[in-house]
């Protein structure tokens, strides 16, 4: 009896031991929409922790527009996060939330763009897949089309974690990505071409960098709304 007593504790002991050793388990990536209740607001109400051309940008009854093809930036930078927000198109919309973001005033080859879009608009239903919504901007396409028609509200859960970043959209998980893989600035990892304006490979891209949202381009404005962040280390 007492051998089986030594015994027990020391299969306790050593279950204890190995789990205080094994590594720290890696933050998961959102695979639907978490409940943001509790979470803070990217943005200040009032814009004040934003960086914008005057005018460019408003809110009112808590939808953030804007009123020119300029982006709205955070003042800071952020890495390892997740993201939730909602938004809305118009006919012929093309817009985008921005992440990584190491320079605002050169930002399109020096970040990553999750592309948002009216795909059911033929102009931009007849671009290449990595420009419909939820794309990884010009790199990697959705795995579905999951936006709804213009007017109507949607939802984002955009999570970032080092290279990896995963895109759920309308309750669909529609993109995953490891920046890693994107060792060319010319041709994506299947074989598709970059556009020639996003010029610096992803694989060397920073995963720390400003977050923003892309204005009123092609001349269809963008809305969003109840825009949450949650910081993980």
């Amino acid at each position: 009896m007492k051998s089986m007593r030594i015994s027990f504790f020391a299969l306790v002991l050593g279950t204890i031991f190995l789990a205080a050793c094994a590594p720290p388990k890696e933050p998961a990536a959102a695979l639907t929409h978490p409940d943001v209740s509790g979470w803070p607001d990217l943005f200040a109400a009032d814009l004040s922790n934003a960086e914008f051309p005057a005018g460019g940008w408003t809110v009112a009854d808590g939808v953030l527009t804007a009123s020119e093809d300029q982006a709205i930036w955070t003042a800071r930078d952020y890495e390892n996060f997740t993201l939730d927000l909602e938004f809305r198109t118009a006919p012929g919309t093309n817009s985008g939330v921005i992440v990584y973001a190491s320079d605002t005033k050169d930002w399109i080859p020096n970040s990553v763009e999750i592309q948002i879009a009216d795909d059911f608009a033929e102009e931009w239903a007849k671009e290449p897949a990595t420009w419909h919504c939820g794309a990884i901007f010009g790199h990697l396409a959705p795995t579905k089309s999951a936006v709804k028609k213009p007017g109507e509200w949607n939802r984002f859960t955009i999570t970032c974690l080092g290279q990896k970043i995963t895109v759920v959209l309308n309750g669909e998980k529609v993109t995953e990505m490891d920046m890693s893989l994107w060792t060319s600035a010319k041709t994506n990892p299947d074989g598709s071409e970059i556009p020639a304006w996003l010029s610096r490979p992803f694989a060397e891209l920073a995963t720390k960098g400003r977050i923003g949202f892309q204005g009123k381009h092609a001349g269809a404005p963008i809305f969003f709304r109840n825009i949450k962040i949650k910081e993980m280390k």
